[in-house]
């Protein structure tokens, strides 16, 4: 069972985490949030055409990190998201550390992005929000 809280544009739902799933945050911007919204907080949207991986990490410092340093200069405002997805589909991706051991994150090609949704558990929660006034 999923509870849910909002305040604002923040989500706070409990979600029913065990150990046959992995928790991952994703740093969105604006746009990629209103396309997640509009699947119910379901699912991920489709890559662009000069996007070919979608980059889950498997911190939420890390996703802090990128919303407040790239997606808010990038778009005006970051988003920090978590979702859970079962451990099975996982185990297909390696992690990559792309620079300090807190910067992990797993590489998933955009042609495998519609069955990554599929494994997700519950939702995705929206659990930071960052705009230009409040990092400065």
């Amino acid at each position: 069972m999923l509870n849910t809280l909002s305040i604002g544009c923040v989500r706070k739902t409990l979600i029913n985490v065990n150990s046959e799933t992995t928790i991952l945050y994703r740093p969105v911007g604006p746009k990629e949030l209103e396309l997640i919204a509009a699947s119910g907080y379901r699912e991920f949207p489709p890559r662009l055409p000069e996007q070919p991986i979608f980059y889950p990490v498997l911190s939420e410092e890390y996703a802090r990190q990128i919303a407040r340093e790239w997606n808010v200069s990038a778009s005006g405002s970051g988003y920090v998201t978590r979702f859970a997805v079962g451990q099975a589909f996982l185990a297909r991706y390696a992690e990559h550390q792309v620079g300090t051991s807190a910067h992990r994150e797993l590489w998933v090609p955009a042609e495998e992005l519609a069955e990554m949704n599929r494994n997700i558990v519950g939702v995705i929660e929206v659990i930071a929000e960052y705009k230009p006034e409040a990092i400065q």
